[in-house]
């Protein structure tokens, strides 16, 4: 990195060891569409192979334009180092698939996204992973929930669609008490929140949201805090202090920092067993799109964040609005947690509850013009959508008001249009309900 900068702005346009290709002089990144690496002689590549020291082997593990993104998210996150992937639900899937067997458990907020919660509650019941619900209103209910078999608490920092921010603090030190790891998913919150700050051991993102900005590109990470001890009380993570026998008997938890002299077991293990046997690999074309959408997130978001708070502003004042559901709206410890961890402003996303259920919500849905009906947040447009209909479908009724759902609730993921524009069409959809 050319500067040490904690700021953003910068971080995300020079922090990593890329600065400019060494062959070509070109200054944005290349394309490594490849493969295969050449290795240098059987030395180095056995080397790379026992992990004693990093290179690149093949594209499905790691790859040159994948490590810049890699490495600009690290440092923006304030982590160690990171593992791109496929989606960001790859990147939750892998994200407890790192640590836990068949028989184990982990608890989680209910205040997820949908395709997070069907994950959760019966994906992973087919790998033998139990999932816990928590109420994060109490955190004290992670610890009553915890077991001998408890791999990980996990929770949204700026949940979708409750936007109820997650208590980070106050469940990180409950989970450190039993060497727990928090594993936060920050897609909702980039810039605004830093988890790892709070205590946070593993945050995970779908870049395919605001870091890549524009609706083009599918894309998720895991970044590792380096901040864990993994071989503490060993019992509690049998895949880092057990030997690995598809890796000649690996001991993650103390093989990774012996070799590489770094304390970043978690994303090690990920990239070489999790990326190598379930190949959720992302492509270098893929992060190069969002590459050039991270190079602009910091002036998107602070766009992104003043939209919605105007939305939000705007329709508590609306006469077919019940309620409206925005951070910078809320009250009590709502309203301190907001405060808390939100350091930037609010958030991009807002929802709000219709007089008239779900005839209302799917009325206002049809009747926009400008506003786009789309199932993504986070593209520079603006983008509406009626959870109970579409992204919440799936769930029960019961599980739906659980996650924030109500039958009338529309979701808003603010665009980069000028306000009076947005505005203007969200009034003219309201008139004609």
């Amino acid at each position: 990195m050319s500067t040490n900068s904690l700021h953003p702005e910068t971080i995300v346009l020079h922090s990593g060891e890329y600065r400019y290709d060494t062959r070509t002089n070109s200054v944005a990144v290349p394309i490594y569409q490849t493969t295969s690496y050449q290795f240098e002689n059987t030395t180095h590549a056995g080397n790379l192979f026992a992990l004693k020291e990093l290179g690149n082997i093949y594209t499905r593990i790691m790859n040159p334009t994948n490590a810049v993104l890699e490495e600009r998210i690290t440092t923006l996150e304030g982590g160690a180092a990171s593992v791109a992937v496929s989606s960001g639900q790859a990147a939750v899937a892998l994200s407890v698939q790192n640590l836990c067997n068949s028989g184990d458990n982990i608890i989680s907020s209910p205040h997820i996204y949908g395709g997070t919660w069907n994950l959760f509650s019966n994906t992973l019941k087919q790998f033998g992973i139990e999932v816990r619900y928590a109420d994060p209103d109490d955190p004290n209910s992670f610890e009553q929930l915890t077991d001998d078999n408890t791999r990980a608490y996990f929770g949204e920092t700026l949940p979708n669609p409750r936007l109820k921010v997650f208590p980070i603090e106050e469940v990180a030190n409950i989970g450190s008490k039993f060497n727990i790891p928090l594993i936060l998913d920050n897609t909702a919150s980039p810039i605004t929140c830093k988890p790892i700050d709070y205590g946070a051991t593993i945050v995970v993102h779908s870049l395919t949201k605001y870091i890549g900005g524009h609706g083009t590109s599918i894309g998720g990470i895991i970044v590792d805090s380096g901040k864990f001890d993994w071989t503490k009380n060993s019992d509690r993570h049998p895949l880092f202090n057990q030997p690995d026998n598809s890796y000649h008997g690996a001991v993650w938890g103390t093989l990774v920092p012996e070799a590489l002299g770094a304390p970043i077991a978690y994303a090690i293990r990920a990239r070489v067993v999790l990326l190598r046997d379930l190949g959720s690999s992302i492509s270098p074309t893929n992060s190069f799109n969002l590459i050039q959408g991270l190079e602009t997130l910091p002036l998107r978001y602070r766009v992104h964040q003043s939209n919605a708070q105007k939305i939000a502003d705007y329709l508590s004042n609306h006469p077919l609005i019940t309620k409206v559901i925005y951070p910078s709206l809320f009250d009590g410890i709502d309203k301190k947690l907001a405060e808390k961890y939100l350091t930037t402003g609010f958030g991009p996303l807002l929802g709000f509850e219709l007089k008239g259920g779900i005839d209302a919500g799917k009325k206002f849905i049809d009747n926009l013009k400008l506003i786009y009906h789309v199932a993504n947040i986070g593209d520079a447009r603006t983008l509406a959508i009626h959870p109970a209909s579409t992204t919440h479908s799936q769930l029960s009724e019961n599980d739906q008001l659980l996650a924030g759902v109500t039958p009338g609730y529309v979701r808003i993921s603010a665009g980069l249009e000028h306000i009076e524009d947005i505005l203007s069409d969200i009034e003219q959809a309201l008139e004609n309900i």
